[in-house]
């Protein structure tokens, strides 16, 4: 006999019954939550590089700008060059006044530091600005154009501060012909301490380029 008062069974349990599988617990928390699902991505790509080697790269398969491409080499490698060369004359200028305590050799040494900074810092920022915006918030070849523009720039900069702040001893006057005379003749008739106005504005063209680009 059938009993009469047995409950009907329950909507769930008769679709899992209809169907003979349930749905797994994975596929049911990620359709419930979707940010979760994507949370594992965002947290590689801002694991993309570590240090300040590692910005190089990562910025050179990142950007889409074949000018950017070329400035993160160049720069890199120009940007090494300068550290090292900086490096190294620190050190021949420590050992050279080993023997002097503080005063003037303590300052000529503190400000050298601040010179390399100056040049070697604004040679890589354009290449550490682009990796950052791309694994922050992604970026686009416009941005990346426009910073590698200014590194270009400032690389120019420095060729003129190279040949306008030389000595008058240093001055070759063959360097002055060609097509670059007028250019050099320029900068040879400037005060020395004059040429320091290009990388100046060189690297602020940088930071100018940064805010206008973002």
């Amino acid at each position: 006999m059938t009993d009469p008062e047995a409950s009907p069974p329950d909507a769930a349990d008769a679709g899992t019954a209809t169907t003979g599988e349930a749905a797994p617990a994975g596929e049911t928390e990620s359709a419930a939550d979707p940010a979760a699902a994507e949370s594992g991505p965002a947290v590689a790509d801002e694991d993309a590089y570590s240090g300040l080697l590692g910005t190089f790269p990562f910025a050179f398969r990142r950007t889409e700008s074949r000018l950017c491409k070329a400035y993160v080499a160049i720069g890199g490698l120009l940007g090494a060059g300068l550290a090292l060369f900086f490096t190294m004359a620190l050190v021949v200028q420590v050992f050279a006044t080993l023997s002097g305590t503080g005063g003037l050799f303590t300052f000529s040494r503190a400000l050298f530091i601040l010179v390399g900074l100056f040049v070697v810092g604004p040679v890589l920022a354009p290449t550490l600005l682009v990796a950052r915006r791309h694994r922050r918030t992604g970026s686009n070849a416009g941005y990346d154009r426009l910073l590698a523009a200014s590194g270009f720039g400032f690389l120019a900069s420095l060729y003129l501060l190279a040949v306008g702040a030389a000595s008058p001893d240093l001055r070759d006057p063959a360097t002055a012909a060609g097509p670059l005379e007028p250019l050099v003749a320029a900068l040879y008739a400037l005060p020395p301490a004059a040429a320091l106005v290009f990388p100046l504005a060189a690297a602020a063209a940088i930071a100018a380029a940064h805010r206008y680009a973002r």
